[in-house]
């Protein structure tokens, strides 16, 4: 793999990453249309390590309230009742751990499709049209009236309807991140916390996609050690980058229709990627 195509590769996973847009289907589409020089043995190990990459942008940029989770679900778990929510309530940032805890669970239902999941990555015209869906998604987002939930108020069903969405989202093209904004605003969300709640929401499942990538990488000879320059290459730029697509996502999702815009992209895309997919092959 060259440096080059790492870099490319990691500049369209820090943009499309966080801006609902959907890296799977931009990186899959860049891939399968102009064959860039990547074996495909190590299509989905890149892939995984892009997304460590912007998952790294997702800790720097929400440092504060991870370190909050982390301090006080440990408190909490050690007993100590001393710094208790009002009333005795849980603290926002432990019902957030738990909530977050319970959106994750739906991944499980999807394991057993992980190969069907990854043999649609080489079907251009499936994804092409996956883009389309989520452009709908994000249209219909730009409809929905803001709602008053945060982790305070938000429910367990709020956060299974967040994970359900987020478990569809595996299939490449559709958005991760609009797909469970998306579905965060439909459940009541302010849309702050809609969006915070989808990229902490993200970090399990990353780590935990991470690792199982990486175990079946070892075992299969899947890992080129001359291409590691390669791999760290993008992976920084994935990080950089996607840490400023976090910035400019925060500034528009304040305004009711700066989310849904993204639609447009993602129909234009979508119609785009079809059309070269019947003349390029």
């Amino acid at each position: 793999m060259k440096i080059l195509t790492a870099a490319l590769l990691g500049l369209v996973q820090g943009v499309a990453e966080f801006l609902p847009i959907s890296s799977s289907g931009h990186l899959s589409i860049l891939q399968n249309l102009f064959k860039l020089d990547y074996a495909e043995s190590e299509h989905l190990l890149f892939d995984v390590l892009l997304h460590v990459g912007t998952l790294a942008a997702v800790f720097i940029f929400y440092w504060k309230d991870i370190k909050a989770m982390v301090r006080d679900t440990v408190s909490f778990i050690a007993g100590n009742t001393q710094d208790s929510g009002e009333e005795g309530r849980l603290k926002p940032s432990v019902r957030l751990v738990f909530l977050i805890i319970v959106a994750t669970l739906p991944l499980v239902v999807v394991l057993p499709f992980t190969d069907a999941v990854e043999r649609l990555s080489a079907n251009t015209p499936f994804i092409a049209f996956a883009l389309i869906i989520t452009g709908v998604l994000i249209y219909v987002s730009g409809k929905l009236s803001e709602g008053r939930r945060t982790e305070k108020t938000a429910s367990i069903l709020d956060a299974v309807a967040v994970g359900a969405a987020q478990a569809v989202a595996v299939i490449p093209g559709l958005s991760r991140s609009g797909t469970t904004i998306t579905v965060g605003l439909a459940r009541g969300f302010r849309r702050d916390f809609a969006v915070r709640f989808a990229f902490l929401l993200s970090i399990p499942a990353v780590l935990g996609s991470t690792l199982v990538t990486l175990l079946k990488a070892v075992l299969n000879g899947g890992i080129v050690w001359a291409n590691v320059p390669a791999y760290l290459v993008g992976m920084a730029v994935a990080g950089v980058v996607g840490y400023g697509a976090l910035v400019f996502l925060k500034r528009i999702v304040s305004k009711p229709d700066g989310f849904s815009k993204f639609a447009y992209y993602c129909w234009g895309v979508g119609v785009l990627s079809l059309i070269l997919s019947i003349f390029i092959h």
